[in-house]
């Protein structure tokens, strides 16, 4: 009986692990970013499917719907956002939005690397993985004057990369995630 009791006890907390975890990871998804592509389309209205590009403002232009603002939302929100704009012209809209491109997740490395250029971030990337892509410093970069170039609402702020110290383990806090927008400069 006290094995039973345990099991319940053991898959009630598994149950409510997994609850958590699942609310983690809505809290985390993707936000959609001007230049990314979207594919929105209205079930039973084939005449309304349409990939949207999300423009530099941070909206996208959709049939009856008009001007929808998307940016920094995720997928979920943007098609409640439309489904709410689209109730005036049909009953219950039930609309779908596919991520089709995430080519706005860039950040930019420039500098003495041997690839200099955009980085499409597919996920949390850090420096020293965009430099990597980057394929590295080159012989004549000054590897003691990496900097992370970041827009912040009070202004353009410029973040010390301590790259020889990274490279030898130390100092891993300079080794910052990097945020889309971002530039790496290696003098």
């Amino acid at each position: 009986m006290k094995f039973k009791a345990f099991m319940l006890f053991l898959l009630s907390q598994l149950f409510f692990l997994s609850i958590a975890n699942a609310n983690a990871d809505a809290n985390q998804s993707y936000k959609l970013r001007q230049g990314d592509l979207i594919q929105v389309s209205v079930w039973g209205e084939d005449k309304m499917q349409k990939e949207s590009l999300v423009l530099p403002d941070g909206n996208i232009t959709y049939p009856l719907a008009g001007r929808v603002e998307v940016a920094g939302l995720t997928s979920t929100e943007v098609e409640k956002r439309i489904a709410e704009k689209l109730k005036a012209y049909l009953p219950d809209p039930q609309v779908s939005v596919v991520i089709v491109s995430i080519t706005g997740n860039i950040a930019h490395v420039m500098g003495k690397v041997l690839k200099p250029g955009q980085v499409l971030m597919r996920g949390p990337m850090t420096v020293l993985d965009a430099l990597s892509i980057a394929g590295g410093l080159d012989k004549f970069a000054d590897r003691s004057g990496i900097k992370v170039l970041r827009k912040t609402p009070q202004g353009q702020k410029a973040i010390p990369v301590y790259y020889d110290q990274l490279i030898r383990g130390q100092n891993l806090e300079s080794n910052i995630t990097l945020n889309p927008g971002d530039t790496i400069l290696v003098p």
